[in-house]
């Protein structure tokens, strides 16, 4: 099954973790997310098993030269999402550049063979992945907007499964659950996009 039950894995998982936080937008805590996911991981029962890769303040072509220098089994993205579904990565100057769910789409479409799993940790990015989910088995999005904290409380959530070894579905509800444990009021924000 195309899940992440990683016991038998031939090959280290790769989680590539890329932050966009441009100048021109309301400030993240984007070193926080990354670092939680970095001790999770360090502390998971699988921890070999996994290769953490952080690529910051991403501009467009630096997503797709990480997809072939890494070729991730997970991307992680943790950034700004617009309400009309783009998500914001960073221009020349550090300024926002609106990418289309239709783009991100067609440059995972390239990377199908590898990637199993696109966790878009950004506001109102269920479109996004809505559209990667026609190439990727597995998509989590946000269906509007979601607080750092919120965010945040997901990914040790989803991180602290999948180190354990557990489904990505598995990853999914332990990291609405800890939205949850956190007392936030968010955890039906994120939601998980099977491949169609």
């Amino acid at each position: 099954p195309l899940d992440l039950a990683l016991a038998n894995a031939s090959r280290k998982t790769t989680v590539l973790f890329l932050t966009a936080d441009p100048t021109d937008a309301s400030r993240l805590r984007l070193g926080q997310e990354f670092r939680e996911i970095q001790e999770k991981l360090q502390l998971a029962r699988l921890r070999e098993q996994f290769d953490l890769q952080q690529r910051m303040s991403v501009r467009p072509t630096d997503i797709s030269q990480s997809l072939l220098d890494l070729l991730p089994r997970i991307v992680h993205f943790s950034g700004h999402g617009t309400s009309t579904g783009a998500l914001c990565f960073e221009n020349l100057i550090g300024e926002a550049h609106p990418v289309q769910p239709d783009a991100l789409a067609a440059l995972f479409e390239q990377f199908a063979d590898f990637t199993q799993c696109v966790i878009l940790n950004a506001c109102y990015s269920e479109k996004q992945a809505k559209a990667i989910a026609e190439h990727i088995p597995y998509v989590i999005g946000m269906s509007q907007d979601i607080s750092d904290a919120a965010a945040i409380a997901f990914a040790i959530g989803v991180y602290q499964a999948l180190g354990a070894g557990r489904s990505i579905e598995e990853a999914y509800k332990l990291g609405r659950v800890q939205i949850r444990l956190q007392g936030i009021p968010e955890h039906l924000t994120p939601v998980l996009i099977r491949k169609s």
